[in-house]
């Protein structure tokens, strides 16, 4: 809390520090409004921005850690949300290439390593694929940077009996849901530069020689993967399968100029497993919370952050009602962002078993609308698509819209689709 105006610069400071230093994260500054009327001479205010302070591992844990990744045989590198934070993927990189190891991220950390690289197996989100399934569950160990290793509904579990090598920026996540056996605490960036130099100083040599046993089980694992979900995602049934719709449009855009965000419910599990994020936050991956709108903000957000990038949120009818409203709000501030309705009319992801009485009672899955003509009263392009022909030249011409300045908002009729990407870790 700022209690006076001579204290401001102190606070700020302090604010800036935790915001930008160790474990990044918010500040909330509280301003009373006595405070806030106060006036505040430049002699009192002496504020300069204070500069960042980043850790590095202990050089006996990364001795450690590097000990440990050379002596595993199957290692699996788990990839999370600060290797975004630390700007880290191009030392990621070189170090599953070192190891020769298969990389899977965190829901958090999708985009933290390019998709399409022969060594990645999938995003670990609560929907996730058949790579990261195969290969998390064959792992002797496991490599977490940049992650919490924290229990939740929207991850993979590990599972028992894996050797555990955790880098994180917060010491609080070491031993916190998982046993770290080689626990490093430092900036991710920092680390995987010192593990690195230590590898190649342990072993000898740059690196493994190419493993392209593992890259072509990677790749015909994908493929046997993508084989049982193509007739889904190529499904020309109507109402629209909205998994033709996250493959036609991850096939439409521009991967190398997108940034892309999900929303919570179903459109999470349509979207994780399969698209394809090739660039570091061109995907905002997020779960641990699961509030119904939340990728209407994000995408206006990205776009107000990066201007340049065709920024697309896919959400559903009932994220809509929650929050369509605040299409008036990009219209307003001029973003030109394209949202993604998938309207089912249904709640999709809740079998009626999870609250009968309401089902039964008042209707409770059900939702309705006529969701493009709201888009459109409030400012924004719409259209309703309810042919999957349709699809890809809706997109189209939504793409070429929005590169004009306006907000646009594509409405999909789409069925109810309960079937997800899942597995069972033991």
């Amino acid at each position: 809390q700022i209690t006076s105006a001579r204290s401001v610069s102190e606070v700020m400071r302090r604010a800036f520090t935790k915001l930008r230093s160790g474990r990044p994260g918010p500040v909330l500054l509280e301003i009373p409004q006595d405070v806030g009327a106060e006036e505040l001479s430049e002699l009192d205010f002496d504020y300069e921005p204070p500069q960042s302070v980043r850790s590095a591992g202990d050089p006996d844990a990364i001795r450690r850690a590097a000990q440990a990744l050379l002596a595993a045989k199957d290692p699996i590198i788990d990839a999370g949300q600060g290797v975004l934070y630390a700007e880290a993927t191009d030392e990621l990189i070189k170090v599953a290439e070192f190891l020769q190891a298969p990389v899977m991220t965190t829901l958090g950390g999708k985009s933290a390593f390019p998709e399409n690289h022969p060594l990645f197996v999938g995003c670990g989100g609560s929907s996730t694929t058949l790579g990261v399934h195969r290969h998390l569950t064959r792992a002797d160990l496991v490599f977490g940077i940049g992650c919490s290793f924290g229990k939740t509904n929207f991850g993979v579990p590990i599972p028992p009996g894996k050797v555990i090598v955790h880098a994180t920026n917060d010491e609080d996540d070491i031993n916190k849901d998982i046993k770290s056996h080689y626990p490093v605490v430092g900036d991710a960036k920092l680390v995987l530069t010192q593990l690195l130099e230590e590898l190649k100083l342990q072993s000898g040599s740059q690196g493994r020689p190419a493993n392209q046993a593992l890259v072509d089980e990677i790749r015909s694992g994908k493929q046997e993967w993508l084989d049982q979900w193509m007739p889904k995602l190529t499904s020309s049934e109507v109402p629209i399968n909205p998994y033709r719709v996250v493959w036609d449009l991850m096939h439409t855009v521009d991967l190398d100029n997108v940034i892309v965000t999900h929303e919570s419910g179903s459109a999470r599990e349509y979207v994780v497993p399969f698209w394809e994020a090739r660039a570091p936050r061109s995907f905002i991956g997020w779960g641990k919370s699961t509030q119904l709108g939340y990728s209407l903000g994000l995408a206006m957000g990205a776009k107000m952050a990066a201007p340049e990038k065709q920024v697309i949120n896919i959400m559903g009818d009932f994220a809509f009602g929650s929050v369509g409203m605040d299409i008036e709000t990009a219209v307003r501030a001029d973003l030109p962002i394209i949202t993604i309705v998938l309207n089912n009319s249904v709640m999709a992801i809740y079998q009626d078993s999870r609250f009968p009485v309401a089902v039964e009672k008042y209707n409770i899955k059900a939702v309705g609308g006529q969701f493009s003509e709201v888009a459109q009263a409030l400012g924004a392009y719409s259209e309703k698509i309810t042919d999957p022909q349709e699809i890809i030249p809706a997109i189209r011409r939504a793409l070429e819209i929005n590169r004009s300045g306006k907000t646009v908002l594509l409405e999909f009729i789409t069925k109810e689709e309960g079937d997800y990407s899942k597995f069972q870790f033991r």
